[in-house]
């Protein structure tokens, strides 16, 4: 900004708080943040679906199926040059960076992030990378909701809710469906369900759906209108299908991890885009309908045409035989959980949303057909079980089982399945969150302790910073000093009761208190006769700056019932954290949380 334009800028911020209310401003913001998350989510999907059209030239339309082991690597390969020469940084999974800012960073997003997935991520899927748009679209619409919420000196709480907002107005605008998106919001980012936080959702919402059929026309994602009625013969059928999409969504994460670590074992990034690319490269080739997000897959198999679904492959499988049609279906449903996580440990940037939609997809379509050509005269739709698979994997990969049922509700422009959504959403959520208590966007945030949920008190404790509470004006002693030199280099020189004592190398050793020493501070002939090693004791517990949490460093207040606990961080004394500091700190953030 130059002079002029902050003088400018200053002067509207002081009529906005004379003119316009606290709560009038946020709405406004909510509309720009939604208009901003659409226009972001319409140029990220323009940008990848603009580049498989150069493939459809003549030079690489002839050799499009072997080209799909190469397209993949140069894609991979481009987005690794612009992180290390370019952009130099570090770019997180969309969702599971955006809930780390609320917990921990206060809905600080950094600028970087609006266009570092709006140029990699088309280059991942855009090049058949097997990964989705919807994490980019929400990290990109979080950064543009963060930034406009500092730009107008939002405080915290509102800078979440405008997040939350551009979340949903992401959502709504990838797949036209608003209700969905501010159900997707409170359910991944557990903002709390009132007046305050809903209006501004339903506005953000609304003005990235409009803003979406403004430059993309009624175009949507997903074509689909139901043609079939839910049977209620089917609930048995439904009911197993539950089971299978639970257990996938179990395997889905499970994948997700084990190749994820595998991936994190090699330090050099060009090693990993190399072993990645090749084997994201070798999945392709053999099964080419796993290239890119997988739209046409989902498409096709709603359609009824799963020859499209399936499409060229390297072998002359007589597709007209239909159990060979549900064994590759299948596989495409097992290979998809892989090839994903294999392009994101290659350093391809994306999601999961879409991803988990496909598996859900080929499996619900494959067991349709199996139920329909089993030979026991049984029939059942085949595009409702489609459905109702992607529901499935929906509710059980990402923990979003209402998410689930309102988005396919609102694809398919009615509420003829809310009855077998439900019964599938609730038995694969059920399933998958026994075997896996969090989602792939929150579990390593929650075995951290970093996790954002309702729980309002939890929450409070998450969002404060150590750093902040923290004191360390305490004087160190060494185990060697006599009485005279504590009395007289620490006791008279500072208003602490607490004197931590520390070894050569700053590792805490123990503690002395005023009370240990006052009944011989008086005593001359002890002075040089008692030192620190004798006077001292260990402390009750100790807080670990790496490792514990507020939460925990509240337990183990209560636990040791003592007012001061030492901070160890990197193995040596940094400080030590009071009791009432805490609950101070406690208390002030409560208020922004509930004001």
């Amino acid at each position: 900004m130059t002079l002029n334009s902050k003088s400018l800028f200053r002067k509207f911020l002081i009529w906005r708080y004379k003119h316009i209310s606290e709560r009038q401003f946020v709405f406004m913001l909510s509309i720009l943040v939604g208009f901003l998350a659409g226009i972001g989510t319409v140029l990220l999907k323009n940008f990848t679906h603009y580049i498989p059209l150069l493939f459809e030239l003549s030079f690489f339309k002839n050799y499009q199926n072997s080209l799909y082991f190469i397209f993949p690597i140069i894609g991979l390969f481009l987005v690794y040059l612009i992180k290390q020469i370019w952009l130099k940084k570090h770019i997180g999974h969309g969702i599971s960076s955006t809930l780390y800012a609320i917990s921990k960073l206060g809905g600080i997003i950094p600028k970087y992030n609006i266009y570092a997935g709006l140029i990699t991520a088309p280059l991942t899927a855009g090049f058949g990378g097997s990964v989705g748009l919807q994490g980019p679209a929400v990290s990109i619409g979080s950064a543009l909701g963060s930034n406009a919420a500092q730009f107008f000196h939002m405080n915290q709480k509102t800078r979440m809710l405008l997040i939350g907002c551009a979340a949903a107005g992401a959502m709504a605008s990838m797949f036209k469906a608003p209700i969905a998106a501010i159900i997707f919001a409170v359910e991944i980012f557990s903002l709390d369900i009132a007046f305050t936080s809903l209006i501004p959702l339903l506005l953000a919402s609304v003005s990235a759906v409009v803003t979406s059929y403004f430059f993309l026309g009624t175009d949507i994602l997903l074509r689909f209108e139901l043609a079939d009625k839910f049977q209620i013969n089917d609930i048995g059928f439904y009911v197993i299908l539950a089971l299978i999409t639970g257990l996938a969504s179990v395997y889905f994460s499970k994948v997700f991890f084990t190749i994820t670590n595998f991936f994190k074992q090699f330090k050099n990034r060009a090693k990993r885009l190399l072993i990645g690319g090749l084997a994201i490269g070798t999945i392709l080739y053999f099964i080419p309908a796993l290239y890119g997000e997988g739209y046409g897959i989902m498409n096709n198999l709603l359609k009824g045409d799963h020859l499209a679904a399936i499409g060229k492959t390297p072998f002359n499988f007589d597709l007209s035989n239909i159990w060979i049609v549900i064994g590759l279906l299948l596989g495409i449903g097992v290979f998809k959980a892989i090839a994903m996580t294999t392009t994101f440990g290659a350093g391809g940037v994306g999601g999961v949303f879409i991803p988990t939609l496909v598996m859900g997809s080929a499996l619900g379509n494959a067991f349709a057909k199996i139920i329909n050509n089993i030979g026991l005269d049984f029939q059942v739709s085949e595009s409702n079980f489609t459905l109702i698979g992607m529901t499935g994997l929906m509710a059980g990969v990402l923990h979003a089982p209402l998410t689930a049922i309102f988005l396919i509700a609102e694809i398919t422009g009615g509420y003829e399945l809310f009855v077998p959504l439900m019964i599938v959403s609730a038995i694969s959520f059920s399933i998958t969150k026994y075997y896996t208590s969090h989602s792939i966007y929150t579990l390593k945030l929650a075995q951290r302790g970093e996790l954002m949920t309702h729980d309002k008190d939890k929450n409070v404790l998450m969002v404060l910073n150590i750093d902040k509470i923290i004191e360390t004006n305490f004087i160190t002693l060494k185990p060697e000093m006599k009485l005279r030199d504590i009395l007289k280099n620490a006791v008279a020189k500072s208003s602490r009761n607490h004197f931590p004592v520390v070894d050569d190398e700053n590792r805490f050793l123990g503690v002395i208190r005023l009370d240990d020493i006052r009944h011989m501070m008086f005593d001359s002939d002890l002075y040089d006769k008692v030192d620190a090693s004798s006077l001292m004791h260990g402390s009750k517990d100790i807080i670990t700056y790496e490792k514990d949490s507020m939460n925990i460093i509240m337990e183990k207040f209560k636990k040791s019932g003592v007012w001061n606990l030492p901070v160890i961080k990197n193995g040596k004394y940094h400080g030590y954290i009071s009791k009432s500091k805490l609950l101070t700190a406690y208390r002030e953030q409560l208020i922004n949380f509930t004001s």
